[in-house]
């Protein structure tokens, strides 16, 4: 499998790549999850995004918010999946590069996410850590965990 990752700003993005990142994130946390929300919260414009590639197909993704858009701290968000691509050990791939990718773009400091509850274990073992107590987002259980320096 050839593996690429790409970030880049809203408006570096191709109309193809930006269709198929609306695409992915619409299959998964619309379609998937059953859950109707307003994907398109102008924070897009704002943030950088990071395509990952497998076999020249967008596999998975994320998005890189500076701090004080969605938190004080930088975030990453929309951390998803393409449904053929899971249980390969992308995701942990993909938020080690998305990691990497906020302290190249915004230098070393926090990350803040809100992550989904089921996979606590998961980003604890990324060095994140619970921030408060569970709460409901769409009808999702997340909880806002901090990775410090």
């Amino acid at each position: 499998m050839i593996e690429s990752f790409v970030v880049k700003t809203f408006n570096e993005l191709s109309t193809s790549e930006l269709y198929q990142v609306l695409q992915l994130r619409n299959e998964v946390f619309i379609v998937e999850q059953n859950c109707p929300y307003p994907d398109l919260d102008n924070k897009d414009l704002q943030s950088y995004h990071l395509l990952y590639y497998a076999d020249g197909q967008l596999a998975a993704y994320t998005r890189l918010l500076p701090a004080g858009l969605s938190y004080h701290e930088v975030s990453i968000g929309r951390v998803v999946t393409a449904p053929l691509y899971r249980a390969k050990g992308l995701g942990r791939r993909l938020m080690e590069a998305s990691i990497s990718a906020c302290y190249e773009k915004f230098g070393r400091s926090p990350i803040r996410i809100g992550a989904q509850l089921y996979l606590l274990r998961f980003y604890r073992s990324l060095g994140f850590e619970e921030q408060g107590e569970p709460y409901d987002e769409d009808g999702i259980p997340h909880i806002e965990m901090l990775k410090t320096v």
